[in-house]
Protein backbone atom coordinates (compact mmCIF):
# COMPACT_ATOMS: atom_id res chain seq x y z
CA UNK A 1 0.00 0.00 0.00
CA UNK A 2 1.20 3.30 -1.21
CA UNK A 3 2.28 5.89 1.40
CA UNK A 4 0.24 8.91 2.37
CA UNK A 5 2.08 12.36 1.03
CA UNK A 6 2.20 14.60 3.72
CA UNK A 7 1.18 18.19 2.62
CA UNK A 8 0.45 21.59 4.52
CA UNK A 9 -1.84 24.31 3.73
CA UNK A 10 -1.86 27.83 3.58
CA UNK A 11 -4.71 29.36 4.39
CA UNK A 12 -5.27 32.69 3.08
CA UNK A 13 -8.85 34.57 3.12
CA UNK A 14 -9.27 34.03 -0.78
CA UNK A 15 -6.61 31.64 -1.71
CA UNK A 16 -5.68 28.17 -0.03
CA UNK A 17 -2.05 26.80 -1.25
CA UNK A 18 -0.97 22.81 -0.90
CA UNK A 19 2.23 21.89 -1.03
CA UNK A 20 3.93 18.85 -0.72
CA UNK A 21 6.33 19.22 2.22
CA UNK A 22 9.07 17.04 0.87
CA UNK A 23 8.84 17.53 -2.78
CA UNK A 24 9.83 21.78 -3.38
CA UNK A 25 7.71 22.59 -6.01
CA UNK A 26 4.78 20.63 -6.21
CA UNK A 27 2.65 23.38 -4.70
CA UNK A 28 -0.95 24.34 -6.17
CA UNK A 29 -3.70 26.62 -5.14
CA UNK A 30 -7.79 26.95 -4.98
CA UNK A 31 -10.12 28.77 -3.58
CA UNK A 32 -10.45 26.60 -0.32
CA UNK A 33 -8.72 23.57 0.90
CA UNK A 34 -10.79 20.88 -1.38
CA UNK A 35 -9.79 23.23 -4.53
CA UNK A 36 -6.09 23.47 -3.32
CA UNK A 37 -6.03 19.76 -2.86
CA UNK A 38 -7.11 18.83 -6.15
CA UNK A 39 -5.32 21.01 -8.20
CA UNK A 40 -2.18 19.37 -6.74
CA UNK A 41 -3.55 15.89 -7.23
CA UNK A 42 -3.79 17.03 -11.00
CA UNK A 43 -0.27 18.14 -11.28
CA UNK A 44 0.89 14.71 -10.07
CA UNK A 45 1.96 13.70 -13.24
CA UNK A 46 3.27 16.55 -14.52
CA UNK A 47 5.44 17.43 -11.49
CA UNK A 48 6.67 13.42 -11.79
CA UNK A 49 7.64 14.46 -15.43
CA UNK A 50 9.82 17.12 -13.56
CA UNK A 51 11.72 14.43 -11.73
CA UNK A 52 12.18 12.13 -14.25
CA UNK A 53 13.88 14.95 -16.84
CA UNK A 54 16.13 14.95 -14.25
CA UNK A 55 16.49 11.08 -13.21
CA UNK A 56 14.70 11.94 -9.53
CA UNK A 57 12.79 8.28 -8.19
CA UNK A 58 8.89 10.00 -7.92
CA UNK A 59 7.15 7.52 -5.90
CA UNK A 60 4.99 9.94 -3.87
CA UNK A 61 1.05 9.77 -4.83
CA UNK A 62 -1.52 12.10 -4.86
CA UNK A 63 -3.10 10.08 -1.59
CA UNK A 64 -2.24 13.14 0.44
CA UNK A 65 -2.31 13.65 4.37
CA UNK A 66 -2.56 17.12 6.05
CA UNK A 67 0.18 17.69 7.95
CA UNK A 68 -0.26 21.19 8.81
CA UNK A 69 -2.44 24.20 8.54
CA UNK A 70 -0.93 27.70 8.72
CA UNK A 71 -2.89 31.07 8.41
CA UNK A 72 -1.78 32.69 4.76
CA UNK A 73 -1.50 36.60 4.54
CA UNK A 74 -2.17 39.15 1.38
CA UNK A 75 0.60 37.54 -0.21
CA UNK A 76 -1.55 34.15 -0.28
CA UNK A 77 -4.26 35.73 -1.44
CA UNK A 78 -2.41 37.82 -4.36
CA UNK A 79 -1.25 34.88 -5.75
CA UNK A 80 2.36 33.28 -4.39
CA UNK A 81 2.88 30.44 -1.37
CA UNK A 82 4.36 33.18 1.46
CA UNK A 83 4.21 30.75 4.38
CA UNK A 84 6.34 28.07 5.78
CA UNK A 85 5.64 25.32 7.54
CA UNK A 86 6.33 24.99 11.00
CA UNK A 87 8.57 21.35 10.29
CA UNK A 88 10.22 23.46 7.69
CA UNK A 89 12.45 24.78 11.34
CA UNK A 90 13.86 21.15 11.72
CA UNK A 91 17.19 20.64 11.43
CA UNK A 92 18.76 20.04 7.66
CA UNK A 93 21.03 17.34 7.59
CA UNK A 94 23.96 17.01 4.76
CA UNK A 95 22.00 14.42 3.16
CA UNK A 96 18.65 16.80 3.38
CA UNK A 97 20.80 19.27 1.78
CA UNK A 98 21.68 17.56 -1.00
CA UNK A 99 17.99 16.50 -1.82
CA UNK A 100 16.76 19.45 -1.37
CA UNK A 101 19.40 20.87 -4.00
CA UNK A 102 18.59 18.33 -6.20
CA UNK A 103 15.24 18.52 -6.51
CA UNK A 104 15.82 22.35 -7.03
CA UNK A 105 17.29 21.83 -9.67
CA UNK A 106 15.40 19.64 -11.52
CA UNK A 107 12.79 22.70 -11.61
CA UNK A 108 15.31 24.66 -12.98
CA UNK A 109 16.36 22.54 -15.61
CA UNK A 110 12.45 21.77 -16.75
CA UNK A 111 12.06 25.88 -16.79
CA UNK A 112 15.26 26.12 -19.14
CA UNK A 113 14.67 23.39 -21.40
CA UNK A 114 10.20 25.01 -21.75
CA UNK A 115 11.93 28.21 -22.15
CA UNK A 116 14.25 27.23 -24.74
CA UNK A 117 11.63 25.12 -26.71
CA UNK A 118 9.22 27.42 -26.49
CA UNK A 119 7.55 30.00 -29.15
CA UNK A 120 9.04 34.01 -28.70
CA UNK A 121 5.10 34.79 -28.32
CA UNK A 122 2.48 32.93 -26.25
CA UNK A 123 -0.85 32.86 -26.87
CA UNK A 124 -2.94 35.76 -25.18
CA UNK A 125 -5.48 35.43 -22.36
CA UNK A 126 -9.08 36.02 -23.04
CA UNK A 127 -8.47 40.10 -22.68
CA UNK A 128 -5.24 40.11 -24.22
CA UNK A 129 -3.08 39.76 -21.22
CA UNK A 130 -0.12 37.79 -20.03
CA UNK A 131 3.80 38.22 -20.49
CA UNK A 132 5.37 36.46 -23.38
CA UNK A 133 8.50 34.02 -23.26
CA UNK A 134 11.33 36.21 -22.65
CA UNK A 135 9.27 38.40 -20.63
CA UNK A 136 8.61 35.52 -18.18
CA UNK A 137 12.36 34.41 -18.39
CA UNK A 138 13.84 37.56 -17.05
CA UNK A 139 10.93 37.98 -14.52
CA UNK A 140 11.76 34.65 -12.96
CA UNK A 141 15.46 35.55 -12.98
CA UNK A 142 14.67 38.91 -11.35
CA UNK A 143 12.70 36.59 -8.53
CA UNK A 144 16.00 34.52 -8.27
CA UNK A 145 17.98 37.49 -6.97
CA UNK A 146 15.20 39.01 -5.21
CA UNK A 147 14.89 35.53 -3.03
CA UNK A 148 18.77 34.98 -2.71
CA UNK A 149 18.57 38.14 -0.36
CA UNK A 150 15.80 36.41 2.07
CA UNK A 151 18.51 33.99 2.58
CA UNK A 152 21.80 36.15 3.39
CA UNK A 153 23.12 36.17 -0.35
CA UNK A 154 24.07 39.85 -2.01
CA UNK A 155 24.04 38.82 -5.52
CA UNK A 156 24.06 41.85 -8.40
CA UNK A 157 22.73 38.84 -10.88
CA UNK A 158 21.29 35.41 -10.59
CA UNK A 159 23.05 32.79 -9.80
CA UNK A 160 21.68 29.42 -9.13
CA UNK A 161 25.04 27.67 -8.23
CA UNK A 162 25.68 30.27 -4.97
CA UNK A 163 21.96 29.49 -4.30
CA UNK A 164 21.72 25.51 -4.29
CA UNK A 165 25.37 25.40 -2.33
CA UNK A 166 23.64 27.88 0.38
CA UNK A 167 20.61 26.46 0.15
CA UNK A 168 22.29 22.97 0.48
CA UNK A 169 24.34 23.37 3.37
CA UNK A 170 23.42 21.60 6.84
CA UNK A 171 21.90 24.19 9.01
CA UNK A 172 19.73 24.01 12.74
CA UNK A 173 16.93 24.55 10.10
CA UNK A 174 16.17 28.70 11.37
CA UNK A 175 16.24 31.60 8.62
CA UNK A 176 19.66 32.01 6.87
CA UNK A 177 19.55 35.55 7.74
CA UNK A 178 17.74 37.30 10.50
CA UNK A 179 13.77 37.82 8.94
CA UNK A 180 14.57 35.94 6.10
CA UNK A 181 14.01 32.30 5.11
CA UNK A 182 15.12 29.09 5.89
CA UNK A 183 16.52 26.23 3.68
CA UNK A 184 13.43 24.11 3.25
CA UNK A 185 10.81 26.97 3.04
CA UNK A 186 13.23 29.43 0.02
CA UNK A 187 14.01 25.98 -1.76
CA UNK A 188 10.04 24.96 -2.31
CA UNK A 189 9.69 28.91 -3.25
CA UNK A 190 12.23 28.76 -5.69
CA UNK A 191 11.06 25.95 -7.34
CA UNK A 192 7.15 26.51 -7.35
CA UNK A 193 8.02 29.76 -8.88
CA UNK A 194 10.51 28.15 -11.66
CA UNK A 195 7.07 25.28 -12.13
CA UNK A 196 4.43 27.31 -12.11
CA UNK A 197 5.83 29.74 -15.11
CA UNK A 198 6.96 26.89 -17.09
CA UNK A 199 3.70 25.01 -17.12
CA UNK A 200 1.91 28.67 -17.82
CA UNK A 201 4.13 28.75 -20.88
CA UNK A 202 3.78 25.20 -21.99
CA UNK A 203 -0.05 26.09 -21.39
CA UNK A 204 0.21 29.24 -24.03
CA UNK A 205 2.48 27.44 -26.23
CA UNK A 206 -0.33 25.05 -27.18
Amino acid sequence: MSKATPVYLEVGVKRVFASALDWPGWTRSGKNEKAALEELAVYTSRYGAVLKRAGIAFPATADFEIAERVKGNATTDFGAPAMPARSDSRPLTAADGKRLAELLSAAWKTFDEVVAEAPAELRKGPRGGGRDRDQIREHVEGAELAYAGKVGLRLHEPDRQALLETLGRPSKGGPLKPNGWNARYAARRLAWHALDHAWEIEDRSE
